[in-house]
């Protein structure tokens, strides 16, 4: 039923993704201010947004753990977290990418570039922390610690752009500003491309959570051979 899901959830992202690259890049016009580069907020932002949403999960999961102290919830939010820092990554890259060609530097110390680097760190950390321990229920409550306490930098990136008036631009989305300065097409494009992403992302969190179920059985069976 899983992998059902899975392939099922990567052909529908698959097509949809097909649809939305022929009309980011041969149906819509390029930006007036900052021509074919534009582009890239259709991965950069919907790629924020996915990992942001892996993160409140996470948060949530490791919250539901802390109360319940069922691992599965644990292991399911190892899964989203891995899949929310690749995708953060990719918003941190593309940013860079994008910076280049508008500032013209790869890097500045702007609020937003530097809490998000702050952001990755963090939950790079979490999966560090996850590798140095052994013992489950330890690494388990551990981990939804920090996760917990970690999040605290994810509402700092997504209100940074409001509580501090840097090099980095206003808020263009209608749901972030209630009215927005973006074009309604590329606007709604934007969220076409996110809901590709979010299901790509759901797919791979499918995925690594049979991964860390096996690896928990595996763990447990070996345990018990230790223990014999």
């Amino acid at each position: 039923m899983r992998e059902r899901l899975v392939i099922a959830l990567a052909a529908i992202a698959a097509l949809l993704l097909a649809y939305n690259l022929y009309h980011i890049f041969l149906v819509l016009p390029d930006e007036a201010a900052q021509g074919a580069i534009y582009r890239i907020i259709f991965f950069h932002v919907p790629a924020a947004i996915t990992a942001f949403t892996g993160f409140f999960v996470t948060l949530v999961l490791s919250i539901m753990y802390l109360i319940s102290g069922n691992l599965r919830y644990d292991s399911l939010a190892a899964s989203v977290t891995e899949v929310g820092v690749v995708f953060a990554c990719v918003n941190l890259v593309t940013g860079m990418i994008w910076a280049r060609i508008i500032w013209g530097i790869w890097w500045t110390w702007d609020a937003r570039l530097t809490s998000m680097l702050v952001c990755v760190l963090i939950y790079s950390g979490y999966l560090m922390l996850r590798r140095a321990i052994d013992e489950p229920t330890q690494r388990a409550r551990l981990s939804a610690a920090l996760s917990i306490f970690g999040f605290a930098d994810v509402i700092l990136v997504w209100k940074s752009i409001q509580w501090f008036r840097t090099q980095h631009p206003s808020p263009v989305l209608s749901i972030r500003t209630g009215g927005g300065n973006i074009d309604p097409a590329m606007e709604h494009m934007l969220y076409l491309n996110f809901l590709a992403i979010l299901m790509i992302a759901a797919a791979l969190v499918l995925v690594r959570t049979r991964q860390e179920t096996m690896a928990r059985e595996i763990d447990s069976l070996r345990r018990l051979a230790n223990a014999a």
